[in-house]
């Protein structure tokens, strides 16, 4: 992995369409990059590391085709290098091949054309498919049955865009691995992304699973396994070019915790009915009320998943939040009447996507919670619900974690019986203010910068809270470690007393969520004074209903808000403070190292 872009149409621009694509999928992290281009013949051009260096190499040494493919790398098999950098090519240079995801039987097919003596040149399990197709070409099949033939013998998930020398055209196909096609007026694109190729294009074709496009100068076609021609419908993509930009911020996660007012009121857009007190979801009409809820999802969307399930119990709906990746090999018993939801920004996650089959596969209904109209959750699912918080850039996710806990508390009043009415009534007017509350904390938030002064070069950083806000917690640390490499833990704040309170000490700052006056702040109260008792600074974020700031050492506030919304604002203070301590350490915020945007392999 980690991503595609392709192009074929532009036969005086190629080299600068494949690396501006390039150029808009660095948010999806990587470690290497390179593009392959054919004019007659096969030229390439790769570099390890940044995609700076992609472009010096390309300086240095021009190129220049009708058509081609670019890559950039996040390993799987070998270190970044580059050797281990795409485009892989056959010996001959035949062949050039771009790959996501991972091909699990690479070692059976290395070892069967090593023995037929073709020399490898990398560590990659990607670099089995340009030798395959070759060694079919070798045999005299054509272009297309090369392809066909190599794709039938790969297992795994990919994604691939492929060139073979004799044919203008390229070669794609995908199998668990996201591939969007665009599709201009005289030119194709393919992407493993919409922002790929969105400055040329909105008209996209969303791949299935075993589908095959041929691109060619004049005419794009889509076939199934088995040869069939197939009429996919064809898309216009919701975003413009520009929504994907910086707008003037330094960086891509700032700009999108700046934008989730706007998100917030999309997601919640012709959704809620303040008059009648009512929540009125379109894609939910056709869902049952369920006996019961799994939920399964990854990381940001877990704690997502952590905060709808409490929703759900609070609705009298027995409900549960599991870790995808654990899901799909260990799957809990499924009975009649089971909802599973499967929680993803992307659509694309392949631990959520593994674990939303398995659950098909017991035969539980399944409804995705996705930001990507079009994406393989949305497409497979029995039911789809949007959090329509648009374009999320940055790897770290922000907007998208709101927008999915308003969803969620949607979600839940559209399918749990609320015989009073209150509890709809009272979620709608809190709604109704929160974009607003939420601007606010934005609009506020000039204490930041002097409290990661006071913290910064901390022993460890920890994040407690109870009931709504224990999933906040976990979020503030994930965030907090994500973009500044420091250590940071969450915690339920009960937990503490479990085993992490003998890590507590003067040099490890405790950031405390503490709202409202019910049982879970009174509680929470009780945890700050056994950290402070033991020498541990307390950062309290806080809407001051109770006197946290007695026992405090610093404080973050929010708005007042009844009910569970509060959590969301006191999510916005962890997310500014994660970024304000990234900036302060001049990490890379857009591309913290190892992390990918959207995470294809299992």
């Amino acid at each position: 992995m980690c991503g595609i872009i392709a192009c074929i149409g532009r036969p005086e621009e190629t080299v600068d369409v494949l690396l501006s694509g390039l150029e808009s999928l660095e948010y999806r992290g990587y470690d290497s990059a390179g593009i392959a281009v054919r004019n007659g013949d096969l030229k390439v051009r790769k570099r390890e590391g940044e995609l700076e260096n992609l472009r010096e190499a390309v300086e240095a040494n021009p190129l220049s085709g009708t058509f081609g493919i670019g890559h950039t790398r996040w390993s799987t098999h070998g270190p970044p290098s580059d050797e281990n950098a795409h485009p892989h090519t056959d010996e001959s240079g035949r062949v050039a091949v771009v790959h996501n995801g991972i091909i699990e039987n690479y070692q059976e097919l290395r070892d069967e054309l090593e023995a037929a003596g073709t020399t490898f040149v990398s560590d990659t399990d990607t670099e089995v498919v340009p030798h395959l197709i070759a060694s079919y070409l070798d045999d005299g099949y054509d272009a297309t049955t090369s392809f066909q033939r190599t794709v039938s013998r790969l297992e795994g998930s990919y994604a691939l865009a492929v060139t073979i020398a004799g044919e203008k055209a390229i070669f794609a196909t995908r199998q668990d691995s996201p591939l969007v096609l665009g599709i201009d007026d005289g030119a194709y694109y393919l992407g493993s992304d919409v922002p790929a190729f969105l400055q040329y294009t909105r008209d996209v074709v969303y791949l299935e699973d075993g589908q095959t496009v041929t691109l060619r100068p004049d005419s794009w076609s889509v076939t199934t396994s088995d040869g069939t021609v197939v009429d996919p419908p064809i898309h216009t993509v919701d975003w413009e070019a520009e929504q994907t930009g910086k707008s003037g911020y330094d960086h891509f996660m700032l700009k999108e915790i700046h934008e989730q007012p706007t998100a917030l009121r999309q997601c919640l857009s012709g959704r809620l009915d303040p008059l009648e007190g009512e929540v009125v979801v379109d894609e939910l009409t056709n869902l049952d009320t369920p006996e019961r809820v799994q939920f399964v999802a990854c990381g940001t969307s877990y704690h997502a998943a952590l905060y709808g399930a409490h929703r759900f119990r609070e609705a009298g709906i027995p409900a549960q939040a599991f870790l995808a990746s654990e899901y799909s090999t260990a799957a809990p018993p499924i009975g009649d009447g089971e909802l599973v939801i499967g929680v993803t920004q992307s659509g694309e996650t392949a631990d959520t996507l593994s674990a939303l089959r398995t659950a098909q596969g017991h035969g539980a209904k399944t409804l995705a919670v996705t930001n990507v109209v079009g994406s393989t959750a949305a497409r497979e699912c029995d039911h789809v619900m949007f959090i329509r918080s648009g374009p999320e850039i940055g790897v770290a996710a922000t907007k998208t974690f709101s927008s999915q806990l308003v969803s969620l508390s949607l979600l839940v009043e559209s399918v749990a019986p609320d015989v009073s009415g209150s509890r709809t009534r009272d979620l709608v007017d809190s709604l109704r203010n929160l974009a607003g509350n939420v601007q606010s904390v934005l609009d506020d938030a000039e204490d930041i910068n002097e409290l990661v002064d006071e913290v910064a070069g901390s022993d460890a950083y920890f994040f407690i809270g109870r009931g709504y806000n224990a999933p906040v917690a976990l979020e503030g640390a994930l965030k907090f470690k994500e973009i500044t490499y420091e250590h940071a833990e969450g915690f339920p704040a009960g937990e503490l007393k479990h085993g992490p309170l003998a890590l507590i000490s003067e040099d490890t700052p405790v950031f405390a969520i503490v709202t409202g006056d019910d049982a879970a702040a009174r509680k929470s109260l009780g945890n700050i004074k056994e950290v402070q008792a033991r020498g541990a600074p307390v950062i309290a974020v806080t809407d001051g209903v109770l006197e946290v700031e007695r026992f405090s050492d610093s404080l973050l506030r929010i708005p007042k808000m009844e009910g569970p919304m509060s959590s969301l604002l006191a999510n916005v203070q962890l997310q500014l403070v994660a970024y304000e301590m990234a900036a302060h350490l001049d990490r890379p915020i857009d591309k913290p190292r190892n992390l990918a945007k959207s995470v294809t392999v299992e």
